[in-house]
């Protein structure tokens, strides 16, 4: 554990820890922290203007499914309250995205857990894959790691 902000990449938004996300032994349970990790992308996503319904978002018709999901946990969250969620993009292909991102203290001085997520563009219709489009691109840019 350190006590200094670690460095961030990506973007970082806030998560809520409620009650009902702590096991019995007191602590976040495991499942939970996709849900964490879930609950800050979609923030995200829709201060891009992404929508569940196609004809209202400015990102086009985007289905995206998670394909893969990788965690290792480091300390476990103890408290209701805020966590920082970073996260970022290491790879943006031709229908799939591949995430990183750390589960953080409020104050960033604590990696809870980190991991990877790889998403892939599905085209409604077929539910087979389709490329990613052209406003989802540009949306996902800022996200990019150097």
């Amino acid at each position: 554990m350190t006590t200094e902000a670690l460095p961030l990449a990506g973007r970082v938004e806030s998560a809520e820890v409620h009650f009902d996300d702590f096991d019995p032994m007191g602590i976040v349970h495991n499942g939970r922290y996709a849900v964490l990790l879930e609950r800050a992308l979609t923030k995200y996503w829709l201060s891009q203007g992404w929508d569940f319904d196609p004809s209202r978002s400015k990102l086009g018709d985007v289905v995206l499914a998670v394909r893969e999901y990788a965690i290792t946990f480091h300390v476990p969250i103890t408290s209701l309250g805020e966590v920082a969620v970073n996260f970022w993009l290491d790879k943006v292909g031709t229908s799939s995205v591949v995430y990183g991102f750390r589960i953080l203290s409020a104050d960033h001085t604590v990696v809870h857990a980190d991991g990877r997520r790889v998403q892939v563009s599905i085209d409604r219709v077929t539910g087979r894959p389709k490329p990613l489009g052209e406003q989802l691109r540009a949306a996902a840019e800022p996200l990019l790691r150097g």
